[in-house]
């Protein structure tokens, strides 16, 4: 049986993994306070846990999606700058994406799960550094970069769950509510 979802987040990258796969969802904005600093995984899945019970209904999906390099977490940059600093960083490197998702039903504890990629950069010149800025869609993304953009030409290659680096690890999603996909 298919269920409806309600998606705590503002996310247009989470919203058309939903979509794609055809599970029923409506959009209520959490709003809450994230935390930016600590472990990357204890503070994803925090995050995910506030925004799910932020948001009573009958199954509330709350995710976060950071970006960990070093144990640092690399979050929405704040200006086209830290972009900037954000992907020289990563240029060349190796860096984990760690998605974590919370789904609480009727206002219960919720359910929790994890995914970590690895994304391999490619090196980077200054001046695709700055063409990368300069196409604006660092803005809004964990790390300053989209995968499934234009930033598909600073990776080299991932291991794991392409959709965790877009932004929600379905895997995980469905293994925790299989009922959430059509029948």
């Amino acid at each position: 049986m298919t269920r409806t979802l309600t998606l705590a987040s503002a996310s247009p990258q989470r919203r058309a993994i939903l979509e794609q796969v055809g599970i029923a969802f409506d959009v209520q904005v959490s709003g809450v306070e994230e935390e930016t600093h600590g472990d990357p995984v204890a503070v994803a899945e925090e995050n995910a846990r506030r925004k799910a019970t932020a948001v009573p209904s009958a199954l509330t999906l709350g995710a976060d999606t950071l970006v960990a390099i070093d144990g640092d977490i690399l979050g929405k940059p704040r200006d086209a700058a830290q972009a900037r600093e954000y992907v020289a960083r990563l240029a060349g490197r190796t860096h984990q994406v760690v998605g974590a998702i919370a789904l609480a039903r009727d206002g219960g504890p919720p359910r929790i799960a994890t995914e970590i990629t690895q994304v391999h950069f490619r090196p980077a010149t200054p001046g695709q550094l700055d063409f990368y800025v300069k196409t604006g869609e660092w803005q809004g993304r964990a790390g300053g970069y989209a995968i499934q953009g234009v930033g598909a030409i600073l990776v080299a290659g991932i291991e794991g769950d392409y959709l965790n680096v877009v932004g929600l690890p379905l895997t995980r999603l469905l293994d925790l509510e299989p009922a959430l996909l059509p029948t």
